[in-house]
């Protein structure tokens, strides 16, 4: 995947999009507008960044979202480290 094509980078910038639509529901709470117009953009906002993440990830392709699914999830951010701690701790223990 040396030269990838508009749509894969079409796709990988709907995926940031949706994730700036999704970061952006933090600021709603704190803007000086009713509540009444907050409460109708969340909603928005949700079915927008979900609509458009959805999108890019065809766009990616499935064998791109496979490949980088387990370096997204913070749960395996956590098995990682442990692992190698381990690997360290068995290694100064032999010697």
């Amino acid at each position: 995947m040396n030269a990838y094509t508009w749509q894969f980078k079409l796709g990988i910038f709907l995926i940031v999009l949706s994730s700036l639509l999704y970061a952006s529901l933090i600021v709603i709470p704190f803007l000086d507008i009713s509540v009444s117009i907050k409460l109708g953009i969340t909603p928005i906002i949700v079915i927008v960044g979900e609509s458009i993440f959805w999108i890019g990830g065809v766009l990616v392709g499935k064998e791109f979202i496979v490949k980088y699914k387990k370096h997204l999830n913070p749960l395996n951010w956590i098995r990682k480290n442990k692992s190698c701690e381990n690997n360290n701790d068995k290694d100064e223990n032999s010697v």
